[in-house]
């Protein structure tokens, strides 16, 4: 099996969500035979919404239209490193791959911060793969913040 990467469909999504105003994170939920199942951007300012983060909301689409709490052997692409509200998240759900583009070492929680799956009472830890289109991702933030200084 081949390896696609579905790091430029999340990208699209934090490109909106910075069009919305919104800080330009995007995610990318997959299925098993490598369908987009949901995707989304941040929404927390739009919403009023602190969970509104681009990851919860993609697993909450993702649940509603696989009919399931559950996405086992699902993957998720990320721009940014998870929040460590994110990666409880993703652990709960199952993900069985998580694919990030930043790291986020003020806020991350899968490499930084709390560090979610390397603690024991972490119900599920996926396989974590980073660094996938992390010169964009990063630029997309930068230039974002950058504007609003």
């Amino acid at each position: 099996m081949v390896f696609r990467s579905f790091m430029d469909e999340a990208l699209a999504q934090a490109r909106a969500a910075a069009d919305r105003g919104e800080v330009p994170v995007g995610a990318v939920v997959v299925s098993p035979g490598g369908a987009v199942v949901a995707a989304a951007g941040n929404r927390t300012r739009a919403l009023n919404d602190p969970t509104a983060h681009a990851e919860m909301l993609a697993i909450r689409a993702a649940c509603a239209a696989v009919g399931s709490e559950r996405l086992v052997g699902h993957d998720l692409y990320v721009t940014l490193e998870p929040c460590a509200m994110c990666a409880a998240a993703i652990a709960a759900a199952r993900i069985a791959r998580l694919y990030y583009g930043a790291s986020d070492p003020k806020s991350g929680g899968v490499a930084h911060g709390a560090r979610v799956f390397a603690h024991p009472q972490a119900h599920h830890v996926p396989e974590v793969y980073d660094g996938l289109a992390a010169a964009e991702a990063e630029d997309l933030l930068v230039r974002f913040f950058s504007a609003r200084r």
